[in-house]
């Protein structure tokens, strides 16, 4: 037991140095490509982070757990929006206030609301994951398209005055970029993996059952990556890179990683999934509508307030 507190420990040190470099990494890609943070930020960023939900999504399927798989995915959505978020939030604050997210936000609404009636038809097969992945190719192709259009009508704010950003340096050369990059896409999932095994044994062995590992324990320690990213975006004052990270990172998870993960095997759908899970979901998904449209800024209460509601959540389900 003391051994897996020990690898839970390296697995969360992994994480933070992680987080750190591909943050800088994808800034100065950003910088160098005239690409905005965003746009980096949806792409590379929340697939790297979200890698650890993949690799535990198929192995659930192939050792016979796929209700793993779901709650895994689920779980960590809601957490990525309420701890995510609201731990930078308590730590630093977070002004997005400069963040036009708005496009991508109806994507993530529209990808949970397509997950959400896959859902009922469910338990999720090949062709739901076909679906979902046609989703994610249109969501990428739609990014790229944004970045043409962005490097071809404008100037990004960042590589107007790359002073004003805190990591951004103009003179990084390239291979300093690509390390920075593979390390932190390397290192998360490293990192993810040795907290998560470590974390589900010390679980199993005071008696927490798999359904509740997988919506809690499992996708708090698989949103890890993501809440490391975004923690270091907002002490560097990126709010592009920390909300676009969560907001990828949602939509990757509901069309990629399920959509990979039902072409291995079906994946059944508790009914708790589709009364309360779900919804839940969907719900905290709903509440960045302020922080998107009217541009509030995540201050302290509103990260209190947002932890808060996932600890009520988190009760909720292991009661």
């Amino acid at each position: 037991m003391i051994d897996d507190f020990l690898l839970a420990g390296l697995g969360l040190v992994i994480l933070l140095l992680a987080g750190d470099t591909l943050v800088r990494g994808a800034v100065n890609l950003s910088l160098r490509l005239g690409i905005p943070a965003l746009i980096v930020s949806l792409t590379i960023v929340a697939f790297g982070t979200s890698a650890p939900e993949l690799l535990i999504s198929v192995s659930a399927i192939s050792d016979g757990v796929p209700g793993l798989a779901l709650g895994n995915v689920v779980g960590s959505n809601t957490a990525n929006i309420l701890m995510v978020l609201g731990i930078p939030a308590v730590l630093s604050g977070l002004d997005t206030r400069d963040v036009d997210s708005r496009r991508n936000f109806l994507i993530m609404i529209g990808a949970s609301l397509l997950f959400v009636a896959l859902a009922f038809m469910g338990p999720f097969r090949w062709w739901h994951g076909l679906i979902l992945l046609t989703g994610l190719a249109l969501m990428l192709g739609e990014s790229a398209w944004a970045a043409r259009c962005h490097r071809r009508d404008t100037v990004n704010d960042i590589a107007d005055d790359p002073d004003e950003v805190e990591g951004a340096d103009p003179s990084m050369p390239w291979w300093q970029i690509i390390v920075f990059l593979v390390l932190g896409l390397i290192g998360l999932p490293l990192g993810a993996d040795l907290l998560v095994e470590s974390s589900v044994v010390i679980a199993r062995a005071y008696g927490v059952s798999e359904t509740a590992i997988g919506l809690t324990l499992v996708a708090v320690g698989t949103s890890l990556p993501e809440l490391a990213t975004t923690v270091m975006a907002a002490l560097r004052r990126h709010g592009a890179v920390a909300l676009g990270n969560v907001v990828g990172s949602n939509i990757f998870n509901l069309l990629g990683i399920i959509g990979v993960a039902s072409l291995i095997g079906p994946i059944p759908v508790d009914p708790e999934f589709l009364t309360f899970d779900l919804w839940i979901m969907l719900a905290c998904s709903l509440l960045l509508i302020p922080f998107v449209y009217f541009r509030w800024v995540f201050g302290r209460i509103v990260g209190l307030a947002f932890i808060a509601l996932y600890v009520l959540y988190v009760v909720q389900v292991l009661s």
